[in-house]
């Protein structure tokens, strides 16, 4: 039986619904660390240089997962990835630091201020990305 290798586009099916949440919370992410950081960013600047790596990483994630090809399915896995060990990261350090983050970020808390999603985001991504990934099929001849 002959092969065939096929793939699904990220941005096909459910991906839409994925792609249009990384471009809200790239939106959101963006507009509340460029907020933070012209207004107070005296007052946390850790905390707010965070939310704008997080901004950044939410665009990268948008982006990527809205075009096709082995390089922005790479850069989605890494976008991905790299957000979840955020979140998880200045999560933790956020509940252990209170110091340190005078202000929330969108993943202090593990993204509590947004309802959890930014816990919960990076993971339905990476998801998304496995079950878009090539597969090869027998195709009857």
């Amino acid at each position: 039986m002959p092969e065939t290798r096929e793939r699904r586009a990220t941005r096909s099916g459910f991906g839409r619904v994925l792609v249009a949440v990384y471009g809200i919370f790239a939106l959101s992410a963006s507009a509340r660390a460029g907020v933070q950081i012209a207004t107070k960013f005296s007052e946390a600047p850790l905390a707010f240089s965070l939310s704008a790596l997080a901004a950044v990483i939410y665009i990268v994630a948008t982006v990527s997962l809205a075009l096709d090809g082995d390089v922005w399915r790479r850069l989605a896995f890494a976008a991905c990835g790299t957000e979840f060990v955020g979140v998880l990261v200045i999560g933790t350090y956020s509940l252990l630091d209170r110091v340190a983050f005078p202000e929330a970020t969108v993943w202090s808390d593990y993204g509590q201020g947004y309802g959890y999603v930014p816990a919960v985001l990076p993971l339905v991504g990476l998801f998304w990305l496995y079950y878009t990934r090539m597969r090869v099929r027998n195709v009857k001849s």
